[in-house]
């Protein structure tokens, strides 16, 4: 009996994932355990495996169709074998013809981003465009002169567009008059460029090819479900959350004096391992900034969840180390580095992505002086830090070079005010300049 391959359920809050890449074809042979496609979800794109042997039979959903989780989207069996009957997987988004000048529009569910939110947004539903009526004959005439037949107003029955409406179009906008190279038409053809929209830079206005690929490179390009849901929840946050803002300078010099010995006798740690410890310790000892409030109530969490932002190649995610207040500097280096790692290959668990308390957003590898964070809806507070720059400071009178570090601390300002903020950043600077602290705790 064939088999049904079932879109996974990863993680409580995910209720709908798209299919972004089949890794098998219809036909193909499977064996357990091999990668058959991969999905995207609001949090991440993870690989979905085989759980059977045999053929892939039959694909029911296609690459780029969004469908509730749980849903059958293809079938494994023996070669030949009939596959059963279904009932029709309910689309939530799939890919739609219509006119370029119309982008496509997801209708459904739209989730929480890991970590940022805590509840999902309530979906509105969006009607999906309707198709141009336009003739077959009209059509190719709008292709093959490389223009938008969306711009076209029909003369046929119920406004449809029809060959003259095209050749009146033309003449009007001068297509006559424009100069165009062979190349350039052809790619504009192929890329759906419209070529009354572009401006040539060849001799008295000519179209180059140059110019077809700027106007490639400038058309508009839909931002991936992940990329979608950061935008929209910053959005809303920031808008909608008093943001207030504290930054202190770090001395880190000693520190990493003795971040230096530890990894000459073998015990690797980084910088951001002593700031997590120094940030969950603080937390413990100013609870409002590890809170949330709707600006009528306030909730304090009785554990810290810590957040850590990884950057990937088409936006971010969160990564929480649950209870990290029960941990020790050598289980959250462990930690963090086995979430980071597989947060940038793509192998965490949505659960893994929600439901932090404080965030923390390091930029220190990246040679900044000092930046602000968003703080995310959910939480009261997140830290930025950024690099250790060299600086000339005044020591005992005496101008000296110290390793200095900046960390801003964002705060929901109806939840924290300035002096607790304030205390909360000294007391992470403070620990992070003790390093008798730091020779006890390692």
């Amino acid at each position: 009996m064939a088999e049904a391959i079932i879109m996974p359920k990863l993680g409580q809050t995910v209720e709908e994932a798209a299919i972004v890449k089949w890794h098998k074809a219809e036909g193909n042979k499977v064996t357990k355990g091999d990668v058959l496609f991969e999905i995207e979800t609001d949090k991440a794109v993870l690989e979905v495996e085989s759980f059977y042997d045999g053929v892939l039979l039959k694909i029911l959903v296609e690459e780029g169709v969004t469908v509730p989780v749980s849903s059958t989207v293809g079938f494994i069996g023996k070669k030949g074998e009939k596959v059963p009957d279904v009932v029709p997987v309910p689309v939530i988004a799939s890919p739609v013809e219509v006119s370029k000048s119309v982008p496509a529009v997801d209708k459904g569910m739209v989730e929480v981003f890991p970590a940022v939110v805590t509840a999902p947004v309530v979906a509105s539903v969006v009607p999906q465009p309707t198709r141009l009526f336009i003739s077959p004959k009209a059509r190719l005439l709008a292709k093959n002169s490389a223009v938008d037949s969306a711009k076209i107003t029909g003369s046929g029955p119920a406004g449809r567009i029809v060959v003259k409406d095209v050749k009146n179009y033309l003449k009007t906008n001068g297509y006559a008059d424009l100069s165009i190279s062979p190349t350039a038409k052809k790619m504009a053809i192929k890329e759906d460029i419209d070529i009354l929209q572009v401006r040539g830079t060849g001799v008295s206005g000519r179209i180059m090819i140059h110019d077809i690929k700027r106007a490639i490179a400038e058309k508009p390009q839909k931002m991936s479900k992940m990329r979608q849901v950061i935008a929209q929840r910053l959005t809303e946050s920031f808008t909608t959350t008093p943001h207030f803002y504290v930054t202190v300078s770090v001395d880190m010099t000693d520190l990493l004096e003795y971040r230096q010995e530890l990894k000459d006798s073998g015990a690797v740690y980084s910088v951001t391992d002593f700031i997590m410890e120094s940030v969950v310790m603080s937390l413990r000892e100013f609870p409002v900034l590890n809170s949330v409030t709707d600006g009528k109530t306030l909730r304090w969490h009785g554990a810290v969840d810590l957040g850590m932002a990884v950057s990937l190649d088409d936006g971010l995610v969160v990564p929480v180390i649950k209870n990290a207040e029960e941990l020790g500097i050598g289980e959250l280096h462990d930690i963090a580095k086995d979430l980071a790692v597989r947060a940038r290959e793509g192998r965490l668990l949505p659960d893994e992505m929600t439901g932090s308390t404080f965030t923390l957003s390091n930029m220190g590898m990246m040679d900044v002086e000092n930046f602000n964070a968003i703080v995310n809806p959910g939480e009261s507070a997140i830290l930025a830090v950024a690099s250790t720059i060299a600086t000339p400071v005044v020591r005992s009178g005496v101008v000296v070079v110290r390793s200095i570090m900046k960390m801003t601390l964002s705060t929901d300002h109806r939840a924290v005010d300035g002096r607790a903020g304030a205390e909360f950043i000294n007391a992470i600077k403070n620990k992070l300049e003790d390093v008798e602290l730091w020779k006890s705790l390692t």
